[in-house]
């Protein structure tokens, strides 16, 4: 919309973040507020369609809210901020009216970042010393979007999912549709293609009921990256919190994203948001003025003592320049407000949130009972959606799982290693495994095994496919000298490092993931799959893939033309179809909690070694051998239970079940080795089976009193 020939600020409320459409007395128009409570003054930037900028003084609240009204204005009007005051970089202070800045809450971008000098705050000169950069940004900085809340839901709502059943998809939305042959050209990397029906029915018929996005809020490329020909593909670099990334849009990314979650909801699967809200992409005292710096950088911010360059400096606790800082009340509120907007307006049913330590940092010190942890608990909205947390950052006792609030769960690396590390073949790893497959009661204790998110492989790291094909990462496309990414893998090459036509090799692989996808599927606690590998999806050995906008991250549907039932991906994606169907036919063994001695509630799980002898907890540290087996008991049928015998033993094992009564009837559901692995076989032989080498067999067993 264009504007008004000689728009007029009123007074606005400074009680409604950001810009929003309201009726002040009779007249429509668009109410903004910003916060900058150390600024001198602030005035509102408003763009018509030939780009000319007009600029009005904003009124101040007491609290240092800004705010005004312009009456006439209508969605689509373009805007942003321009901010006066000290600039003192040595006390945290960096106001420069010179530099245009986005709301913090935009509800949509328009635009990206030009990594030219204007961007930048602050000017050099020969001997290093910092002045005040008097160039205007304006023509190198995105424009923020006024927009309506308005959309048509259909009467869609949220699917409810217990989260015991809940088995979470993690996927990038671009990667997992650029190059899927039966999503139209024009819709490929998009909201849109997330929600084809081509995708839906296959999310479906896999038996996904969560997805989890990688992050879709909109962000920036690091400069570095730019000048490498890369970019931040993942999106962990936010550019402000409640806009959705405008890239993955084919025209309106704000109505294109609200009706994926609509289609995705309406196909009864539910939409987690991976979200940023520990650093920004202003990176360090050096980085460019986009937004919260230029706004309140003592309050939005981490800040220490002053560096060479005079200025102060930022805590890093991100790994990316700089933390955002939940001591002050501004930055809790600001994130309450978006996360909020995202249940409102986009219907999201819950959020992983990136480093999440960050976000309960008091005085640099982790709390669990920090303010922003209980403001979500106890806001209407928020405690009803699932929160996730990735639980550690690199700032001090940084690694914090099972460190947050009783109803958020976490991702559980203790998981992904235990299961890694017993597969691949090391030593006395019995311990961990069998803690790990009762829902790491361990560590998350009895009261919530759904607690820990159960993963062997996610975003960030080897793919399952790369787990079992390389030995050593292989980074060197991300510029860095191999440097980059984990070291810590856990994985093992099966006989080849990488790509190989090895018919002996490429088996093994089969087999290998296999097992480890039965040990994931068949754990109590909440799966997480990894995209792609279900079937079989490779980075080429990249285990930080961060940078790859390209083949190397997309994901490659070629399998899908292959018919044969011999090609190992349409072989291991048949298997992982009933696998999911296996794990929902078990859900209630997997999820089965009962009363125990005193009325305190016991994990219905028990172990044995391979000759039926019942395993303690305190004996399982002194396990050696590949080789045990574990209990699940229903505590809903006495009799019943399902047994899992697990064989990384390079030749067979037989098992010998624990003592049973006469009546005693088995069947073997699942042999991860057998050419039909779910064969369904009644057992007409009492308290042993042979377990194949390196593999998983299932045993359902059931009393016939």
């Amino acid at each position: 919309m264009d504007n008004p020939a000689c728009p007029e600020l009123q007074p606005g409320n400074p009680e409604i973040p950001g810009a929003t459409l309201v009726t002040v007395n009779n007249q429509s128009g668009v109410n903004f507020s910003v916060a900058a409570p150390e600024a001198i003054a602030v005035w509102l930037c408003l763009f018509d369609q030939d780009n000319q900028e007009v600029r009005l003084p904003m009124v101040r609240s007491e609290q240092g809210i800004w705010h005004g009204f312009v009456a006439g204005l209508g969605e689509g009007q373009a805007y942003g901020f321009r901010v006066d005051g000290p600039w003192e970089p040595a006390s945290g202070h960096r106001f420069n009216p010179d530099k245009l800045l986005l709301d913090p809450v935009a509800r949509e971008v328009r635009g990206n970042v030009a990594w030219q000098s204007p961007v930048y705050d602050y000017s050099v000169d020969g001997e290093g010393n910092w002045s005040r950069d008097s160039n205007n940004n304006a023509d190198f900085v995105p424009r923020c979007i006024v927009r309506s809340r308005a959309f048509d839901w259909q009467g869609v709502s949220l699917p409810e999912i217990p989260v015991s059943e809940q088995i979470i998809y993690e996927t990038h939305l671009k990667g997992f549709t650029r190059l899927h042959p039966d999503i139209p050209d024009a819709l490929q990397g998009s909201y849109q293609g997330m929600c084809h029906s081509s995708v839906i029915s296959y999310l479906k018929r896999l038996g996904i009921n969560t997805v989890e996005l990688l992050p879709v809020m909109a962000f920036a490329s690091e400069p570095r990256l730019v000048q490498m020909g890369l970019s931040n593909y993942w999106g962990y670099n936010p550019l402000v919190f409640a806009a959705p990334e405008p890239s993955y849009a084919v025209n309106d990314p704000v109505t294109e994203l609200k009706t994926m979650v609509r289609e995705l909801h309406r196909a009864g699967i539910r939409v987690i948001m991976d979200v940023v809200f520990n650093h920004t992409c202003e990176g360090g005292n050096d980085g460019p003025s986009l937004c919260l710096r230029g706004l309140a950088a003592k309050e939005y911010y981490l800040l220490e003592s002053p560096g060479n360059n005079g200025a102060m400096s930022y805590a890093n606790y991100s790994g990316c320049g700089n933390t955002l800082n939940f001591d002050s009340p501004l930055m809790q509120q600001l994130t309450l407000h978006c996360l909020r907007l995202w249940c409102e307006e986009y219907h999201i049913d819950g959020f992983r949130f990136d480093l999440a330590p960050v976000l309960g940092r008091h005085r640099e010190q982790f709390e669990r009972e920090h303010p922003l942890f209980k403001a979500i608990e106890q806001d209407p909205l928020l405690s009803q959606r699932q929160m996730i947390a990735e639980p550690w950052d690199i700032g001090p006792d940084g690694y914090r799982l099972t460190g947050f609030p009783q109803h958020w769960q976490e991702w559980n690396d203790r998981y992904r290693d235990g299961v890694r590390s017993f597969w691949r073949g090391d030593n006395r790893q019995i311990v961990d495994l069998a803690w790990r497959m009762t829902g790491s009661v361990d560590l998350f204790g009895l009261q919530r095994p759904e607690g820990s998110i159960n993963y062997i492989c996610s975003h960030d790291g080897f793919t399952l496919s790369d787990l079992v094909s390389y030995t050593e990462r292989r980074n060197l496309d991300n510029g860095e000298q191999n440097r980059d990414g984990d070291q810590h893998n856990l994985s093992w090459n099966c006989g080849a490092e990488g790509e190989t036509e090895d018919a002996v090799v490429l088996g093994r692989r089969l087999q290998a993931r296999k097992n480890l996808l039965a040990t994931l599927l068949l754990s109590p606690g909440t799966p997480m799959l990894m995209a792609g590998d279900e079937w079989g999806n490779g980075q080429q050995g990249n285990n930080n893939a961060y940078c790859q906008d390209n083949p190397i991250s997309w994901l490659d549907w070629n399998w899908l033309k292959q018919d044969s039932k011999r090609n190992h991906h349409n072989a291991l994606h048949a298997y992982v179809v009933e696998l999911m169907a296996l794990r929902k036919q078990c859900q209630p063994f997997l999820s089965s909690v009962r009363k125990g001695a005193g009325g305190q509630p016991q994990l219905a799980v028990q172990w044995y070694g391979r000759n039926g002898n019942q395993l303690s907890a305190e004996m399982l540290p002194a396990e050696s051998g590949h080789a045990f087996q574990v209990c699940y008991s229903h505590s809903g049928n006495n009799g019943q239970c399902l047994r899992i015998l697990i064989n990384n033993e390079s030749q067979p094992v037989s098992f010998s079940f624990a003592e049973q009564g006469p009546q005693a009837l088995w069947w073997r559901i699942l042999s991860t080795a057998d050419s039909d692995p779910f064969y369904r076989e009644v057992l007409l032989f009492k308290g042993w089976y042979p377990v194949p080498a390196r593999s998983v067999v299932v045993i359902r067993e059931q009393s016939a009193r």
